[in-house]
């Protein structure tokens, strides 16, 4: 079998990590890219907005990319798709509903004009040269959720999206016959979600979250509520807006986000009657038991409507006594600390919380581990690689394959740029292409390296010691004490007599090498820093960054 009948499946981002999703089906000279997202940075990553794939082998292969498929509306889906489209010509997007008005959201924003965005259902059937794509319907927390079936000259390639089994959703149902008819005709390779492979389990219905959402309302009747959740999950807030019109209560957002669900889910048919919304100022004319505040900020972001609310920062709305604030939602892994300061403020405050932890009032929109067997059984894969998660939960998710049937040597647990070929006989890991982590600061898209987030740490850590030197080259004269200042180091009036050493230091350097036959102002600024370091060393116990800047002053004389 030569290699180039092969067909190669990839990822550019989206395994050993949760977020920037991007996987790739290629052909010949036939590209499809599935999703295009973004991942938010930790907190290491200091000053970044983004973290995207890196699209250099998109950008080599260009004239080979067919379209662009997106499973759903999710951020790690579709973020990323106005910075791809910056560096990649993309023929065609095909996207469902929701997705679609979200994408055309961003790009408006952006300022980025895209006319070949077509939406798809699960009826509709996609085919290039190569590769036949089918669409299958899939539960999520967020409507027009799909997986896809890529039929190639190698065979079946699914690929499930995000997903769970609800079996008494609020929106459409998983549409399980068409995935076991899928299945009955033979799948070579079924990639699958692993966000959720180490819960147990199953997944705890959506209806049952409304259902205990709606005691809530009907206990606590006569006080004002305040429901944090994620803005795109649309059945959440579909459900939230249908209790509030039930309980004659009116509702008002906070959130740019939320603002914009809302928006794009009425537009969609999700939300049905928009005279239930009210702004900021009419909520603070209404009686608590009439209002309904629904916000952002179910994670503890800072900035979000909750957090202001909580810390009292928010311009229109104050907490009241016998407010019930409820956190419809989890904390994602890395947030539970800010979501613990955004309770703590709450109490402080003297309101009623109510978190998932004490009654089950959010429900994941990603399957668990018995939902995960199921998938794996409907679609009876010859080989399974899990896709969508860190690695613990791409190892875990490989051994439940197993566990279904799956021989072991049939499994991969792969890495972003790590290339699976499919031949007629067999699929084997191959070769590895260019895959990593671009940085997004504000407008600048990888001009922001590992050297300066390195910086960056540094600074935040040790601070920074910046000297000023003014000399004559001409003269071969410093023409004053260097001036010193420090940010983040050290407090200047507790630490004179040390500055004053520098200060000598610095003299004794600059005025030696003013000697020099031809000054070098580099090496001035290296002989300092390198002198600099072991003195600060020994003194302080941190090196700060040490930032010398030279000046070049002719001296000029005065005359009367």
């Amino acid at each position: 079998m030569k290699e180039n009948n092969e067909t190669k499946v990839f990822a550019l981002g989206g395994l050993g990590e949760v977020g920037k999703n991007m996987y790739c089906v290629m052909h010949h000279n036939e590209i499809i890219i599935i999703d295009a997202g973004v991942m938010f940075p930790e907190d290491g990553l200091l000053g970044i907005d983004y973290v995207i794939p890196d699209f250099t082998f998109l950008k080599e292969n260009e004239d080979k990319i067919k379209a662009l498929f997106i499973t759903h509306g999710h951020e790690d889906h579709i973020g990323g798709i106005p910075f791809l489209l910056q560096t990649v010509k993309i023929p065609k997007i095909y996207a469902p509903a929701q997705a679609k008005e979200l994408i055309e959201k961003k790009l408006e924003e952006k300022n980025i004009k895209y006319k070949n965005m077509i939406i798809y259902n699960e009826n509709t059937i996609v085919k290039t040269k190569y590769f036949n794509i089918e669409f299958f319907r899939t539960t999520h927390s967020i409507p027009d959720s799909h997986g896809l079936s890529i039929t190639s000259p190698n065979g079946t390639i699914v690929m499930t999206g995000d997903f769970k089994f609800d079996l008494t959703p609020i929106g459409p149902m998983t549409d399980i016959h068409k995935m076991a008819k899928i299945g009955s005709k033979k799948v070579r390779l079924l990639m699958s979600d692993s966000t959720n492979a180490l819960v147990e389990g199953t997944s705890v219905s959506e209806s049952l979250v409304d259902e205990n959402l709606g005691e809530i309302f009907d206990t606590y009747n006569s006080n004002r509520l305040i429901i944090a959740t994620f803005a795109s999950n649309i059945y959440r807030l579909k459900h939230i807006i249908e209790t509030c019109k039930k309980h004659k209560r009116k509702v008002a957002l906070f959130g740019r986000s939320m603002e914009t669900s809302v928006e794009i889910a009425a537009k969609c048919g999700y939300i049905k009657d928009k005279s239930i919304i009210i702004s900021a100022e009419e909520a603070n004319q209404l009686k608590p038991k009439d209002v309904c505040l629904l916000c952002t900020g179910s994670q503890g972001e800072p900035l979000a409507a909750l957090s202001r609310i909580a810390n009292g920062s928010h311009r229109q709305i104050k907490l009241m006594p016998n407010d019930i604030v409820i956190f419809s939602s989890s904390p994602i892994p890395g947030n539970a600390t800010s979501v613990s300061k955004t309770i703590n403020q709450l109490y402080l405050k003297g309101v009623k919380v109510f978190t998932n932890s004490m009654s089950e009032i959010h429900s994941s929109g990603h399957a668990n581990q018995e939902e995960l067997k199921w998938m794996i059984r409907l679609f009876k894969p010859e080989y399974f690689a899990p896709y969508h998660g860190e690695y613990r939960m791409l190892k875990n998710h490989a051994d439940l394959a197993i566990e279904c049937g799956v021989p072991k040597t049939n499994t991969f647990i792969l890495e972003n740029g790590d290339v699976l070929s499919i031949n007629k006989k067999t699929i084997r890991k191959t070769s590895k292409i260019q895959a990593g982590d671009i940085f997004v600061d504000g407008s600048r898209i990888g001009d922001v390296g590992n050297v300066i987030i390195k910086d960056r740490k540094l600074m935040a850590n040790n601070g920074i010691l910046a000297i000023i030197a003014n000399i004559d080259t001409h003269n071969k004269k410093l023409l004053s004490l260097p001036n010193i200042t420090t940010r983040g180091y050290i407090l200047v009036n507790e630490n004179e007599e040390l500055l004053k050493d520098i200060q000598k230091k610095i003299e004794i350097i600059i005025n030696k090498k003013l000697k020099d036959k031809k000054v070098n102002f580099n090496d001035i600024k290296n002989d300092i820093i390198t002198e600099l370091i072991p003195i600060l060393s020994e003194k302080i116990g941190r090196i700060p960054i040490i930032l010398p800047i030279i000046m070049d002053i002719k001296e000029e004389k005065i005359t009367q």
